[in-house]
């Protein structure tokens, strides 16, 4: 075999589980179609990722987290409330500080730029090929991938990390669970007059949420979910007429605002591979699941992946196993579907109760926000599950190698 793994798919999860395999000893190849001048680019536009305590033990375990702590923004509390542009906030509201857990900042923001680059730094034990697969098959001791350019490569294991339209998962005949919400994510980086303190707001509008999550300075990052027609006639906006309709959503509490990256909107669906692996075949990111991003925990479910898979190709080589064995690959299935279709269903529930003007759903979502505010031990629990500290976890997320 040329490798012990191909990965098809060399965005921030791809290229994190290169970088876990490789420096667990393992012959990687990246495949991937983004030019590697365009995947290093440092220039600034909007992007950033709310990590989780998990998240950041996994990126210090891989030794990567010391480049990344200057620029990252601890996460140090959040307030969630409910309530419609014309009348603000409701004043029932929910706010979780980091002082209830013992791990400090419940998690970090971290800009695209910085940690694209220290990605794509560490990948020097990784056969980086720019390309795509674009066949696969899968035999008794190996799979062959074929490239666009007509290169064969083989490996014990092919990793789909190709996307929510994954090509490794359509060919390994792994069906999908999921429907679209008709709505899109509008995301762009804000600076504002005042400093954000280290707090993250997510504000719950008839339309769709509103998050404001803060970054490094009087800046913030914003994720604003409007329903399709809406987000396409505001993506067509020039950006002053794009900022007046987001003042009287955004507020005035951090002063007055203005663009300070370039604008992203992407459409919003939930879709579950039925399942994870396939013949010598595993899938991770969104290739494995692609859900509502209400509760910020898209790149943080792609890192748990690339926890599991990782623990489990490294044990399996350690043990003298074959990793590409069906019954190797379950492992990773058994370890992260329950976690998966939980997340799945918090946040397309969370996601059709708020995101409504139904009477007596605003009542009673206010109402338990309330009680939630009031029950310490609940609101903990919360929190430790949005950090990533619960459960059953592998070596990574608990900061150490497997």
């Amino acid at each position: 075999m040329n490798h012990d793994v191909i990965i098809a798919g060399g965005g921030l999860v791809g290229s994190s589980l290169a970088v876990a395999l490789s420096q667990a000893g393992l012959s990687v190849a990246l495949v991937d179609p983004v030019p590697q001048r365009t995947r290093s680019g440092d220039g600034f536009d909007g992007r950033s990722y709310a990590l989780s305590v998990a998240s950041r033990n996994l990126l210090r375990a891989l030794g990567l987290w010391v480049e990344l702590a200057e620029s990252a923004q601890p996460i140090l509390d959040i307030r969630i409330s409910d309530g419609r542009v014309t009348d603000g906030p409701s004043p029932l509201t929910l706010a979780f500080d980091h002082a209830e857990i013992e791990e400090g900042p419940m998690g970090h923001m971290v800009e695209d730029r910085h940690l694209r680059p220290v990605l794509l730094n560490a990948l020097d034990r990784v056969t980086v090929i720019e390309g795509s697969v674009t066949d696969h098959l899968a035999g008794p001791a190996a799979v062959e991938a074929t490239l666009n350019d007509g290169r064969l490569l083989s490996a014990a294991v092919l990793i789909g990390s190709d996307g929510r339209h994954s090509g490794v998962a359509a060919r390994a005949g792994i069906r999908r669970t999921g429907w679209d919400y008709g709505q899109n994510a509008l995301v762009a980086a804000i600076a504002h007059q005042r400093p954000h303190e280290g707090v993250a707001h997510q504000f719950f509008m008839p339309e769709g949420p509103l998050a404001i999550l803060p970054l490094k300075g009087n800046r913030s990052s914003i994720v604003w979910t409007e329903r399709r027609d809406r987000a396409e006639t505001l993506t067509a906006m020039p950006d002053d007429d794009y900022l007046d309709v987001l003042r009287p959503r955004f507020g005035d509490f951090l002063g007055d605002i203005a663009l300070a990256g370039a604008r992203h909107t992407f459409p919003l669906a939930l879709s579950i591979a039925n399942s994870f692996v396939g013949p010598r075949v595993a899938l991770v990111g969104d290739a494995a699941h692609a859900v509502h991003p209400i509760a910020g925990q898209g790149l943080n479910a792609g890192l748990k992946d690339v926890a599991s898979i990782a623990e489990v190709l490294v044990l399996a080589r350690r043990r003298g196993e074959d990793p590409g064995r069906s019954d190797v690959l379950a492992r990773h299935e058994r370890w992260r579907r329950f976690d998966v279709t939980a997340l799945a269903l918090a946040t397309d529930g969370a996601n059709r109760l708020f995101s409504n003007d139904n009477g007596l759903l605003r009542i009673a979502r206010d109402l338990g926000l309330a009680a939630v505010q009031r029950l310490p031990a609940l609101r903990r629990g919360f929190i430790r599950e949005a950090a990533g500290l619960s459960g059953d976890r592998p070596a990574l997320l608990r900061g150490r190698k497997p």
